[in-house]
């Protein structure tokens, strides 16, 4: 039997997939002030960019930001249900993983006039162990004056609050022995600096009273796709002249801030790819990566 809530019914699922097919188009600069940003954030000593620079993989999701008026914000900080993203009438909202494919021969630069275009792709309902899930999958194409440059799908999950009793997700020890091994410890400076160079309203990053005692985590929720970039980066500081051409993520574990996050590297015998995982203070698997490289 459903545990769906009252606003989860089939009517409301039915509704809820009439947004498949919506798309969307945006325009932006690539300017290089985000990156200057980015680059100090991560602790990286990087080259001043300028014009003609080449965008990083990944720090795309430093443009093409969300910019609703503040009395559009919703109680989590996030816009509020319904525009373009169907009004899914569940509490939890997190970035599940992504798919990129990058066009090798026309990477973004500083200074790029870029259209993204975004597609709902599909809107689908599951029924997990601690109730109802909604999976909304988002298809990006980013395209400068030369054509086609990105391809993204974007994977939401909607979730309903966590209940007394609900079993916990069972986790997954993370490999060990990995070639490529940083350790840091992520704090609530650098979640607000991730989250203000994203314009991420998102309250589980930087409102600790909201996060512990609205939504039930037991800290501030580490960025998925701040995760995702730093396994990004760790493939950077060890292959610096690598072109990616691919790469995907999935978030499987939420990591939380003043406890030590470990992301690893294992490159292919034949250089040609990379795992990348990344783990938390007590070993379990918090994310799995994959990078393709030219």
């Amino acid at each position: 039997m459903s545990t769906a809530p009252p606003g989860l019914d089939a009517g409301t699922l039915t509704q809820l997939q009439t947004w498949q097919g919506r798309t969307e188009t945006l325009h932006d600069q690539i300017t290089a002030a985000p990156l200057r940003a980015l680059s100090a954030t991560l602790d990286r000593d990087d080259p001043a960019p300028a014009t003609g620079t080449t965008l990083p993989p990944l720090w795309h999701w430093l443009y093409f930001l969300p910019t609703h008026r503040q009395s559009e914000i919703g109680q989590d900080g996030h816009p509020q249900r319904g525009g373009f993203l169907p009004p899914v009438p569940l509490p939890r909202r997190m970035w599940a993983g992504s798919r990129l494919a990058w066009s090798t021969d026309n990477p973004l630069r500083v200074g790029d006039a870029v259209e993204r275009l975004s597609r709902i792709a599909s809107v689908q309902h599951k029924q997990g162990r601690s109730g109802d899930l909604v999976f909304v999958q988002v298809a990006h194409e980013l395209r400068n004056e030369h054509g086609l440059a990105l391809n993204e799908v974007h994977d939401i999950v909607y979730r309903d609050a966590p209940r007394p009793g609900d079993p916990a997700p069972e986790p997954t020890a993370a490999e060990t022995g990995a070639a490529w091994q940083r350790e840091l410890t992520p704090d609530d400076v650098l979640l607000f600096r991730y989250s203000a160079l994203t314009f991420n309203g998102h309250r589980i990053h930087y409102d600790r009273r909201y996060v512990t005692e609205t939504e039930g985590y037991p800290g501030l929720v580490v960025h998925g796709p701040l995760i995702a970039t730093l396994l990004m980066d760790l493939l950077r500081r060890h292959l610096s002249t690598a072109t990616v051409k691919a790469f995907s993520f999935k978030a499987l574990r939420p990591s939380f801030d003043g406890r030590p996050l470990r992301v690893n590297g294992q490159p292919s015998p034949d250089g040609r790819s990379v795992r990348l995982w990344a783990q938390d203070a007590d070993g379990w698997l918090t994310m799995s990566a994959a990078a393709e490289l030219e």
